[in-house]
This record gives C-alpha cells, structure tokens and sequence, in this order.
C-alpha cells in the first residue's frame, strides 16, 4: 500500500474510492504520569509520551490502511493525522486520506 501526503501520484492514474480512516484512544499510564510530573520539573522530551504517541500513530495508520485495503485501494493520497484529547488523560489520535485505486 503506498501511502502519501501529496493529492496524486506522479505518473499514475487513479480512480477515487473514498476517504478511509484510522483511529485509537489512547490513555496515560500511571507511571508514565508520575515521569511526566517528574520532567516538567526539569524540562525536556517527556520519552514515554513520544513512545506512546509514535505507536498510537502506528496503530492509527494500520486501521487505516486495512479499511483501505478492504475497499480495493492501491494506495492512499491526501495522507494527514490528527489528535486531539478525549480526557485529562487520554488522546485520541486519526490517520485519514483517501484511497485510490490505479486505472
């Protein structure tokens, strides 16, 4: 599956198949709470934060491309992620484009 950020594919000719998305919620564990308290004491990269966040976006991506997949898409364009926070301690994180097939 070929996933870009770009609206179309140099060289490609494709036929819309429709937005597909990926999503998951993700919450803050206990630990990673009381390391995150305990950096911003300090300052600098919150480490199990930027490891939650980098596989929620995996996850997402995945959701994505299998919804992708199930409507016959060769690739998807138009590639973008969102977040947002569901609660105090949980964020949700999007991965959406478009799925395209080649013609």
């Amino acid at each position: 599956m070929m996933l870009v950020t770009i609206d179309s594919i140099p060289g490609k000719n494709i036929e819309v198949l429709g937005v597909v998305k990926g999503t998951i919620v993700n919450s803050k564990n206990v630990g990673r709470d009381l390391m995150a308290g305990l950096k911003t004491i300090v300052g600098g990269e919150i480490v199990g934060y930027t490891e939650m966040l980098n596989e929620a976006r995996q996850i997402a991506t995945k959701r994505m491309v299998d919804e992708a997949e199930s409507l016959g898409a060769d690739a998807v364009v138009g590639l973008r992620y969102g977040s947002s926070t569901v609660m105090a301690s949980a964020a949700e994180i999007v991965a959406y484009g478009t799925a395209v097939k080649f013609v």
